[in-house]
């Protein structure tokens, strides 16, 4: 099995020892480790190899050579990983250094159980929903699509949009909002939930559009299946709006229209056999806590 590793900067230098003990189990094993460029330079003063691994800084490096990606840091570091797997289905697992770690599941001092699990593959797949972004400016160029959201917003302190929705080309609405979130079932958890939304079961098939501070009492989130392409126009006061696809931003204008629709491959997070959705919402989101229950 051969292992690739991504991970991002850090300013807390209490991680290192973590990121040395993934590195040490592996090489324990005998597996062969290939670390994304940026990350191994900002490691290589801190963390120990015993043989020198191979490096990769893009989706082509590792699509035909990894089985399994290891995304080291939190859920922003896991997010990074869907546009350097992309259609290749390579399995991510994450190991939360940081702090909420719903998406980076595997607690830090759960390290050795983990990569042991990882390599004996008692493991099972969960696969999820990723939505692309489609506009005559190629948005996002060939990494036009997310894994929790895609969002419209203000700018800054700017007036607040007219988005105009269309669902397969029929009206479906006009929201008056700060802005709007297409979100996944796994970004039903994320910025969409904070804006009300309802949490969605990752095999629901469906997509919910949560406007964000609506300056409508009528307007709620909705639930769609996935099935569907949405499609938006902007209005407003300002000449340029903001268009996030993850944790990527561009800028747009009134002249931009947008269409939206499920992608046609999924990412696949492993799951370790004592794991369960269910179970992370509980103890990740304390979802259903209530000391009646315990």
């Amino acid at each position: 099995m051969k292992i690739a590793i991504y991970g991002r900067k850090f300013s807390d230098k209490t991680t290192i020892p973590y990121v040395q003990q993934v590195v040490d189990c592996l090489e324990a094993a005998n597996v062969p480790i290939c670390i994304f460029d940026h990350f191994y330079k900002f490691i290589s003063g801190f963390v120990k190899f015993t043989k020198q691994p191979s490096l990769f800084s893009s989706y082509a490096d590792i699509k035909n050579e990894t089985e399994v990606m290891l995304s080291l840091g939190g859920d922003g570091t896991m997010l990074d990983t869907v546009r350097l797997v992309r259609d290749s289905n390579i399995p991510v697992i994450g190991i939360n250094l940081g702090r909420l770690g719903f998406l980076a599941s595997i607690n830090k001092d759960d390290i050795d159980r983990a990569i042991r699990g990882l390599l004996e593959r008692n493991y099972t797949l969960d696969s999820r929903t990723l939505i692309k972004v489609e506009s005559e400016s190629k948005l996002f160029g060939q990494d036009n699509y997310a894994l929790n959201d895609v969002t419209m917003h203000r700018r800054d302190y700017s007036a607040m949009m007219h988005i105009h929705a269309y669902l397969n080309g029929d009206f479906l609405n006009s929201y008056w909002a700060d802005g709007l979130i297409i979100a996944t079932p796994t970004g039903s958890t994320a910025y969409s939930l904070s804006c009300g939304g309802p949490i969605l079961f990752p095999s629901s098939s469906n997509f919910v559009i949560t406007p964000v501070s609506a300056h409508n009492l009528n307007v709620r989130p909705i639930v769609l299946s996935d099935s569907n392409v949405l499609s938006f126009e902007l209005e407003g006061r300002n000449a340029k709006y903001l268009l996030s696809c993850d944790s990527r931003t561009e800028l747009i204008n009134h002249s931009t229209k947008i269409s939206i629709r499920k992608a046609d491959f999924q990412f696949n997070m492993i799951r370790l056999n004592n794991e369960s959705y269910l179970k992370t919402l509980r103890n990740k989101m304390l979802w259903g806590i209530d000391t009646r229950n315990y």
